[in-house]
Parts: structure tokens; sequence; C-alpha cells
């Protein structure tokens, strides 16, 4: 697959088959979705897998929003994708690099969630990003250190169905020069 095909391709995915996925599928994206760019090569992104129980009890944590719940319980696997804290967006001695103050940390943490991603969506597993969860109960459900800081939650697995895409703003709307 080329890099177009791959950034249009991939859909956020919220049904999937029972097929569990491999743990050599997943060491694979890992793998490649660790070439995400980062701030100053911090590398914060973790990748914590919950399958089995697990996963029941993570779609316990998402009470704020049940549709998310529904996803993750009908999911094989979810990733926790957690970014290692106080690294992003600062100099050695601890101070902000920039006026973003520690706002890097996320920048980051969502380049590495589209870049796992779309490495699973070229070995065929789907997935959808969430945001929308129990932070607290879910950061104890895996067992997510202190140091360490649960941004999102991706369900993931083989379709069970097609998703189609929703109809995207133009160029035009989206581009402009000075």
């Amino acid at each position: 697959m080329t890099a177009k095909e791959v950034i249009e391709g991939r859909r956020s995915i919220r049904k999937f088959k029972d097929t569990p996925v491999p743990h050599e599928v997943l060491e694979a994206i890992v793998d490649e979705a660790k070439m995400a760019p980062s701030w100053k090569n911090t590398q914060i992104a973790r990748y914590i897998v919950a399958e089995g129980d697990t996963v029941k009890k993570l779609a316990e944590c998402t009470k704020a929003y049940s549709g998310n719940g529904t996803v993750i319980a009908g999911a094989p696997a979810v990733v926790g994708l957690a970014v290692k804290k106080g690294r992003c967006g600062y100099e050695r001695d601890g101070s902000f690099t920039t006026f973003r103050g520690d706002g890097w940390q996320m920048f980051d943490a969502g380049v590495a969630a589209q870049t796992f991603c779309l490495a699973a969506y070229e070995h065929g597993i789907g997935s959808v990003i969430m945001g929308i969860f129990d932070h607290e109960d879910a950061s104890r459900v895996l067992n997510i250190p202190e140091d360490m800081d649960l941004v999102s939650l991706i369900p993931i697995g083989y379709p069970d169905g097609e998703a189609i895409a929703p109809k995207r703003k133009t160029v035009e709307e989206l581009l402009s020069y000075v």
C-alpha cells in the first residue's frame, strides 16, 4: 500500500470480529508506530494492550458516554496510549521551551495514536481513537504508573463490515496562502 492509500483508506472502526489480534501483529504495528516523530525525539508514547476480562473492565470506565463502552466491549483488544510525563516541551533544567508549556505532550500523543492506527490499518486491523472515558478508573485497570498519563483508549480488531468515509472539506476550504 502507498501512504496515500493508507491515509485515505483508514477509517474509525467501531464493530469488530471476535478474532483475536495475534501478538506478533501487535508487535509489528508498534515496531512501525515507534517511528512517529516526537518532541526532541523523546519518544514518550507507550502502548498497553488489554485483552480478555480487562477489556470488559475498560468498557465499564466509559459511563460518561455509553456508546464507547459498547465499542470497547465488542473489541478483542484495547490499546491504552499513555505518555511519559515531564518530557515533552521541557528543557533539561525543567523549564518550558515554548509558550505551549507541556502542550507538546498531547501533540506527540496524537501523532503516536495516528501513526499506530495507520500501521494497524496496513496490517488489516481496524481501530478507533477514544478520549471519553473515566481517566482514573481506566488508568487503574491498565496499571498506569504515576510517571505516565493515559491519553486515549484505542479499541482494535479485525473490522466487521466496512466503514464509509464521511464527506471531507475541499482543499480550497482548508488551504490558504499569505
